[in-house]
């Protein structure tokens, strides 16, 4: 096996990992460090991989979803997602890594802060615009949705945002099919990291009811961290 498709297979199996403990997280880990490996990891195949992990943790959670806040965040995402598109076209490898690294260390800021933002349908549509631009764009839809929701209980987290990534992640594809960012080429790229993800996955839900949720996060934030400096860094040239 190619060293470099190991190395995306074992990012894919952290970042599947964290996500299904936490709600999100995988794109935010994977995505920075996949862009460096190779930019044609960003951003199908790890939405082709987004789906998939979604799709198995709304088939878990779906007791939990809430169709009516999940309808607010998908009027937000189609023009969200059409912005990406757009910004998506413009930009080169280089500027692409510079938004993920940025969009990475944003999210780590403001998840650090002491707020508790409540939930309306206003601010359901404002954070599904903005994942819906993100996710498009760099992969990384995550982190708008998961500060609105964020205090709100794990299994409600876990279940809206794989509700939400669900919808995000199929309109995100469709729109990257007609400007080329979508082929068989990346989904033959996906192929390989979607039994990785499988594998973080079930490892979760093996361990999930005897670690921490702090640690959890606290682990994910600190390679978040680590992970957007390395974008910033190679969207540099630095590194």
């Amino acid at each position: 096996m190619d060293i470099s498709i190991f190395i995306a297979m074992l990012l894919i199996f952290v970042g599947a990992f964290i996500q299904t403990t936490t709600g999100f997280g995988m794109a935010v880990v994977a995505s920075p460090l996949l862009l460096h490996l190779s930019p044609q990891y960003i951003p199908a195949p790890i939405i082709i991989v987004g789906f998939f992990l979604a799709s198995i943790n709304l088939h878990k959670y779906r007791a939990y979803v809430s169709w009516t806040n999940l309808k607010q965040t998908v009027i937000g995402l189609l023009p969200g997602t059409l912005f990406g598109a757009g910004i998506l076209y413009m930009i080169d490898a280089n500027q692409l890594a510079l938004l993920l690294g940025g969009a990475v260390l944003t999210a780590v800021a403001v998840s650090l802060l002491p707020i508790k933002i409540e939930v309306t349908a206003k601010r359901l549509m404002i954070a599904g615009f903005f994942s819906g631009f993100l996710g498009t764009s760099s992969g990384i839809g995550g982190p708008p949705m998961a500060l609105l929701l964020q205090h709100q209980k794990v299994h409600l987290i876990r279940a809206n945002l794989a509700a939400f990534f669900w919808f995000s992640c199929i309109l995100s594809l469709s729109i990257q099919i007609p400007i080329g960012y979508m082929s068989m080429h990346h989904l033959l790229l996906a192929l390989p990291l979607i039994p990785a993800s499988y594998a973080g996955y079930k490892l979760a839900i093996l361990v999930i009811d005897s670690i921490p949720q702090q640690i959890v996060r606290n682990i994910s934030l600190v390679l978040c961290v680590i992970a957007g400096l390395g974008a910033i860094g190679s969207g540099l040239k630095i590194i």
